[in-house]
This record gives structure tokens, C-alpha cells and sequence, in this order.
């Protein structure tokens, strides 16, 4: 009797540990792919601007506008997934993702393009709340902190992604303003196709029409560590924003380097740099890694200042990978902090609020930029941009030196997890 049921416990626990591997697998997969949706138009930008006569306020637009659609929708269904699932709400997110390439395959104007970025943000909205939090309900035994470190990793490392393969397509592609959204295509509807066998491993819980309500979900007991890591995220989202919205023109404009595939690579050395700086350190304390962040976000845009004074390519990409350290210390340490304090039934809504802000951050000032650049010129924006990036990394360099006794969950959670090993 004894040996029947041990034979009917392993074969279950062994099927659990399968689900769970595999919705963490596929939220990592699809994390990745919908944030490389979105970066994958930013080295098309120079070609639709040749092509259409834009100015660069209206390239700038393009590229920020997706904040339309992300802000209506984080506000209002940011928490959905809490209380129906991730599942149903990870298959609108592919649905709508699906549509916006779809709409930039067919772009023939200025119209299509700006309708798909929105769409592209709605569906960022959705699936970076819901994936996010997938990644948390699935992921490995006293795996949490791995978790909280790949939702801080894995859009970075999409964006980089999404650059590169564009910059490819662009450069070396007989079709460059429609193939690589063709192939991004494809991948989204075999990601939305295995994401129908997606397991749910929480209750759903009712409330689902009274979380559309316009609001934020910021639990008071993440507050104060919240607005501590504030600074930070900013920061490094805005510096993201200035290479994925004005990267490509950047490197035609000031550095005179024609190949598309160089402006995508600029691009991904940040953000790339910036993933990876997070899985590196995802064992250390996270907030000596947002500190180090902080003091790269200081340093890394003021090399490249130096660069656009001088025009030496090398030394704006090295300003880069030190800028792509900063954002990955930044963003990343910081989220690590405030997931350590969230509720689990929280979980969704509160990554939506980070995203909404910190997406914000990357859209907002571009747009801007995008704007002043025919008034004030591209060399004396850029300028401008990196100049505020640093002084709002310093500002926040220094809250965090003067919080630096302050014990967080986290740090603790390290602690008696070296204990125990």
C-alpha cells in the first residue's frame, strides 16, 4: 500500500516540477520577445525618415508614443492577472503584440507606424506585469531572488535583442523597414500558441472588474523603499530612452557611420551591458549593486558627452557598456529591493507600477528631445540629455549613501539563505 502511493506521489510531484519548469521557461521566452518588439523599430527610425521627409521631432514620437498606450493600460488593468490569471491575459498580450507588427509590416505612413506603437505599448502594458509575475509564482524552490533578478534582466536583454536584430535586418535584409517584423511575427505566434498550455499556479481571486479602475498598486509596506530606489530607475530608463529613441540618428548624425548595424549595436551595448550587469550580480547585495549602478549612470553618459565633443566612435560606445552597467546596476538593484518587500498577491500590480514609471522615464524625455532637437540642434540636445541623466544619477547616488545602514528584506533573506547552505 505504502509502495502505491509513493509510485502515485512521485509521478505527481515530478508532473508539478515539469509545469512549473515550463511556465518559467515560457514567461522568460515571451518576456524577452515582447520587449524586442518594441526596440526592434528603433534602427528602422533613420529609414522612415529618409523615406517620408520626417523631422525629428516626429521620429522622436514614433518612438515614444508606445507611453500612450502603456499608461492607459497599466493604470487601469496593470493588476488583471491577479484576479483571472496570467494565462488569459499573456494570450491578449501576444494578440495585441501580434497586431502592431502586423500594422508596421503594412506601415505605408506616419499614421500606421504611430497606431502600432501604441498598440505595442498596450501589449507591453499587459505582458510585463503578467509575465513578470509569472516568472515569481514559477519559479524554482527558494529561487525568488533569481525571479526578481530575470524580471529586472530579461527586458533589458530584450531591448538588446530587438536593436541588433533590427540594425541586422536593416543593413544586410533586401526588405529592412518589413522583414524583421515579419520574423518577429512568427515567433510571437509560436510563443502564443504554447502559451495556451501555460499552467496557473495561483487561485485567482474575484475583484477583476473593480481592479480597472485607474489606479496604482503601491502596498504601503514597499513604499518607503520605493521611493528610495526611485532615483535610480529613472535614471536608467531615461539614459535607455535616448539610445532606443535617438540612437541610430545619433550615430548617423554626429559619428557619420552609415551602417544601420553599428546604430543597433550602440544600442545594445547598453542594454545588453545592462542585462548581463544584473545576472552577474544577482548574489550580491542589491543595494551595493543600485550604488555601483548609480555612479556608472554618472560616469557612462558623461563619456559619451565626451565623445560627441570630440566625435571618436570608441569612445562613445565605452561610454555605453559604463552606461549599460549603470542601468542594469540601477534598474535591476532597485527592482530586486522593492520585490523583496511585495505581497505575492500583489505581485502583478505592483511590477506594472514600476513599469509604468520607469517606462515613462524612457519615453518622456526622448519625446522631448525629439522636439527641441530642430531648435536647439542634435549635438546640443544630446548634451543636454546626458548632463541630466548624470545629475539625476548623483541625486539619487547620494539618498542611497545616506540610507546605507538601512536592513532590507532582502539582505536578509541572503543571509539566512547562507546560513542554511
Amino acid at each position: 500500500m505504502a509502495e502505491a502511493t509513493t509510485e502515485a506521489v512521485i509521478p505527481g510531484a515530478r508532473r508539478s516540477r515539469e509545469r512549473r519548469a515550463y511556465g518559467f521557461a515560457l514567461s522568460a521566452v515571451m518576456l524577452v520577445i515582447l520587449t524586442a518588439t518594441v526596440a526592434a523599430p528603433s534602427p528602422v527610425y533613420p529609414l522612415y525618415q529618409a523615406e517620408w521627409s520626417l523631422g525629428p521631432g516626429v521620429l522622436s514620437l514614433m518612438f515614444a508614443i508606445y507611453v500612450v498606450g502603456l499608461l492607459i493600460v497599466l493604470i487601469t488593468a496593470g493588476s488583471l492577472s491577479d484576479h483571472i490569471g496570467r494565462r488569459p491575459v499573456i494570450l491578449v498580450a501576444a494578440s495585441l503584440s501580434l497586431l502592431a507588427l502586423v500594422i508596421l509590416v503594412l506601415a505605408t505612413g506616419v499614421g500606421a507606424v504611430l497606431v502600432a506603437r501604441v498598440v505595442q505599448g498596450a501589449a507591453m502594458a499587459l505582458g510585463m506585469g503578467a509575465l513578470g509575475a509569472a516568472l515569481l509564482d514559477f519559479a524554482p524552490p527558494h529561487g525568488g531572488r533569481l525571479a526578481a533578478t530575470m524580471n529586472g534582466a530579461l527586458p533589458p536583454f530584450g531591448l538588446a535583442v530587438g536593436s541588433l536584430l533590427g540594425g541586422v535586418f536593416v543593413q544586410f535584409e533586401p526588405d529592412p523597414t518589413r522583414l524583421v517584423f515579419v520574423v518577429l511575427s512568427v515567433v510571437v505566434v509560436v510563443l502564443g500558441a504554447m502559451a495556451f498550455f501555460l499552467p496557473e499556479a495561483r487561485p485567482r481571486r474575484p475583484g477583476a472588474l473593480a481592479s480597472l479602475r485607474p489606479a496604482l498598486s503601491l502596498p504601503a509596506r514597499v513604499r518607503p523603499v520605493f521611493f528610495a530606489v526611485l532615483g535610480c530607475m529613472l535614471a536608467s530608463w531615461a539614459l535607455a530612452g535616448l539610445y532606443l529613441g535617438m540612437g541610430a540618428t545619433l550615430v548617423r548624425g554626429i559619428f557619420h557611420a552609415p551602417q544601420a548595424v553599428v546604430g543597433g549595436l550602440a544600442i545594445a551595448c547598453v542594454t545588453g551591458v545592462g542585462a548581463l550587469t544584473g545576472m552577474v550580480g544577482q548574489r550580491l547585495d542589491a543595494r551595493h549593486v543600485m550604488i555601483a549602478g548609480a555612479i556608472a549612470l554618472v560616469v557612462g553618459p558623461l563619456l559619451v558627452l565626451a565623445a560627441v565633443q570630440t566625435g571618436q566612435l570608441w569612445l562613445m560606445f565605452l561610454g555605453n557598456v559604463v552606461g549599460g552597467i549603470g542601468f542594469g546596476g540601477g534598474f535591476q538593484g532597485g527592482l530586486r529591493l522593492i520585490l523583496a518587500e511585495a505581497p505575492e498577491a500583489d505581485r502583478a500590480g505592483l511590477l506594472s507600477t514600476v513599469y509604468l514609471i520607469s517606462y515613462f522615464a524612457f519615453g518622456a524625455p526622448c519625446l522631448l528631445a525629439g522636439l527641441l532637437t530642430p531648435t536647439l540642434g542634435l549635438r546640443t540636445v544630446v548634451i543636454g540629455y546626458g548632463v541630466f541623466v548624470s545629475v539625476l544619477s548623483a541625486i539619487a547616488l547620494a539618498l542611497q549613501l545616506a540610507r546605507r545602514g538601512t536592513r532590507t528584506v532582502e539582505l536578509e533573506a541572503v543571509q539566512d539563505e547562507l546560513a542554511h547552505s
